[in-house]
Parts: C-alpha cells; sequence; structure tokens
C-alpha cells in the first residue's frame, strides 16, 4: 500500500485510508451487527471485542479517517451531535467555569442554559466573534474549557480560534470547537490549537440527510479523553453500526460535497449582496462580513455551504419567500445534497433570531438554479 501519510485529504477520503477487508479483501468494509463477542474456554476475549455498547468494529474506519483528516490522535463516534457536545460538558466537574458564544446552535445552548447549569456548571455567555470579549471573561484557574462555534449557526459570525485558544491555554483551560460548518476539510482547529473538535456528523460529514450521528475528535488522547469515552459508555450515547457504516460511505465524498458546496454559497451570497430587497446577507465569504478576515485565515478551500438572508420587509416578507421557493425544501438540518431553506425563528422557541432570517443550506444542485429560485421566490 502506498503510503497514507503522503495522500492529499481527498484521496484519503476517497480511498476510506485505503483499508480493504482482510477476511474477504472486500473493498467495501462490512457492518458488524451483532451486539456480543465471543469468549474462550478461559473466558478471555477471542476477538478483541466484548459488547457494542463499549465499541464496534464498524466504528474504527470512520473514526480513524476523521482524527485524520482533522490532524487529531483520536475520534469518537456518537448517537447525534448534542450528544457528542454534551458529553464533553459533562466530562467537566460541578463548579467549573466555562465560556460559550451567545450565538451558537440553538438545542445545545438550550442544554446549557438549563442541564448544565443544574450539573453545577458555570457557564458564561459571551460574543465569541470579539476575541477581547473571550478575554474578560476567563477566570484563570477556574475557567475549565471554552467552546466555539465557528462559523456560528445561523449569523455565521467567525472566532479567532489561534487567537481564543491561546487566551484559554494561558488560563488553564481547554477549547473546544463545534466545526460542523467547517466539515473536516476547510476549517483545521487543532492546526490552529484547540484542544477538541465537535461534529454533528448528520450534517456535513454523513452528507445525505439520512443519518443521525456525532463525533468528536482530540489532539492528545488525556485524562478528560479518556473521561469522555468513559461517559459515551456509561450514558450508552453510541452509534449503531448500521449508521456507522452509512457515515463512513458518506465521508468518502466529503472534500467534493463541500468544494461544491462552498462554492455555491459564495455565488448565491454575491447575487444578493446588492439586492434591494435583502436588507443583509450573512456570509463569511463577503468581503463586508466583520470577521471576513479572520476567516479567509483559517477557512481554506472555501468558506462553508451555510449563510443567510435578512429579508427586507421583516418576518412577514421572510416567510413569504419561504413559502415561494419551489426548489430550495423548507425543512431543518444542513449539511446535506440539497439545498435547505427554514425560517429559523419559527423553529426556536423563546428564540433570539430576527424574525426577517433566512437559513440557506447550498446543496449540489446548480447553483444558477438556486439563484433563480429565490430570485422568483423575493418577487418584485
Amino acid at each position: 500500500m502506498a503510503d497514507i501519510d503522503s495522500w492529499a485529504p481527498a484521496t484519503l477520503a476517497a480511498q476510506g485510508l485505503g483499508r480493504i477487508d482482510e477476511t474477504t479483501q472486500a473493498l467495501i468494509p462490512p457492518i458488524h451487527v451483532s451486539t456480543t463477542y465471543l469468549r474462550d474456554a478461559a473466558y478471555e476475549l477471542t476477538g478483541g471485542f466484548n459488547y457494542t455498547r463499549i465499541d464496534n468494529p464498524t466504528y474504527g474506519q470512520p473514526e480513524a479517517l476523521l482524527a485524520r483528516l482533522e490532524g487529531g490522535e483520536a475520534a469518537l463516534l456518537f448517537a447525534s451531535g448534542l450528544a457528542a457536545a454534551s458529553t464533553v460538558f459533562l466530562a467537566l466537574k460541578p463548579g467549573d467555569h466555562v465560556v460559550a458564544p451567545k450565538v451558537m446552535y440553538y438545542g445545545l445552548q438550550q442544554w446549557l442554559r438549563v442541564h448544565a447549569l443544574e450539573w453545577g456548571l458555570q457557564v458564561e455567555f459571551v460574543d465569541a466573534s470579539a476575541t477581547e470579549a473571550v478575554a474578560a471573561a476567563l477566570k484563570p484557574g477556574k475557567t475549565r474549557l471554552v467552546w466555539l462555534e465557528t462559523p456560528s449557526n445561523p449569523m455565521w459570525d467567525v472566532s479567532d480560534i489561534a487567537a481564543c485558544a491561546e487566551l484559554a491555554h494561558r488560563a488553564g483551560a481547554k477549547l473546544a470547537v463545534d466545526s460542523t460548518v467547517g466539515a473536516a476539510t476547510i476549517t483545521h482547529p487543532i492546526a490552529l490549537g484547540a484542544d477538541l473538535v465537535m461534529h454533528s456528523a448528520t450534517k456535513y460529514l454523513n452528507g445525505h440527510s439520512d443519518v443521525l450521528a456525532g463525533a468528536l475528535v482530540t489532539s492528545v488522547e488525556d485524562e478528560l479523553w479518556e473521561r469522555i469515552g468513559f461517559l459515551r459508555i456509561h450514558q450508552g450515547a453510541v452509534l449503531g453500526p448500521i449508521e456507522a457504516w452509512l457515515l463512513m460511505r458518506g465521508m468518502r465524498t466529503l472534500p467534493l460535497r463541500v468544494e461544491r458546496a462552498c462554492r455555491s454559497a459564495q455565488q448565491v451570497a454575491e447575487r444578493f449582496a446588492a439586492d434591494p430587497r435583502i436588507a443583509a446577507v450573512l456570509y463569511p465569504g463577503l468581503p463586508s462580513h466583520p470577521q471576513h478576515a479572520v476567516a479567509a485565515r483559517q477557512m481554506r478551500g472555501g468558506f462553508g455551504g451555510m449563510l443567510s438572508l435578512r429579508v427586507r420587509g421583516g418576518e412577514a416578507a421572510a416567510l413569504a419567500v419561504a413559502a415561494r421557493v419551489k426548489l430550495w425544501k423548507r425543512a431543518t438540518s444542513l449539511g446535506g445534497v440539497e439545498s435547505l431553506i427554514e425560517h429559523r425563528a419559527s423553529v426556536e422557541v423563546g428564540t433570539t433570531t430576527p424574525g426577517d432570517l433566512l437559513r440557506l443550506s447550498t446543496g449540489l444542485e446548480d447553483p444558477a438554479d438556486l439563484i433563480a429560485d429565490l430570485d422568483q421566490a423575493l418577487g418584485n
């Protein structure tokens, strides 16, 4: 086999790390659906596996590929992105201080505001796109974790990962980054100093809107990582083997899909940036974006497939646009092959998301068709 250390990310993904099933020489990995494994007469495990809640052979390849793409030492799959993210916080101790973004994925924000506080964590929400705000919130010796989400959902603000990593480490804290939109191909938080990377693997990693999954990658297998692994086992927050296999299949086309989504999102953003029917286009790839310079420094090969449009005329106008689209699908989620449009404020209880905002996930359709559909939906 060729030296995979010399392979580009697209080659690593397409080849699935070049692994071949040793038993059958099959190019496609098998699915191991057994929940339990044989022991010998001395009651020793004969194959190295015990019980699927602890580990499953189907996890190995996607975990290894993701760790390689992110430049980490190890990765773990979880039953969902929220399961992965919440496990990081549960690995902390009551009384620990945590810094998190004000603008972030709604589900995790709600979890932090309710369950993390009940667990005893002290969570401080800041404008994480302002490095000085992160610095001001840190409590040396007490802050144990800084959580970033960049670009952040659904406003697509960008945090300076390298600067925040330096600040966090100086205060004795770990830095974790939700890099779901970074998609393991255009942003590499570990190379910028992050300790942990989280993905809602449901989104770009799988990319086909048919798997619920999450993942964590660590820069080093330390005590915190051991606690995270312990919690995954004992909370039962594991992925099913069929879902792990589907995730691996999706990851083999990841670089191509993300490249196309980024290119289409850029074209959509540029087309409507000066449109009088739009109050603002939120996309890190536009020079007008307040953190465009940071995004250009830490995002390589594109600025993500996600953007938001703030429709002139307010919430009623935004809802009317969403009602008139024909190609874009009105649905929650992101990162799939099909393009989605969502009036985010309608699906978030007690939201701070502006009512005039439409969140767009660009898929793999021809960008001219996507632009034409939005154009007709906006009307005259």
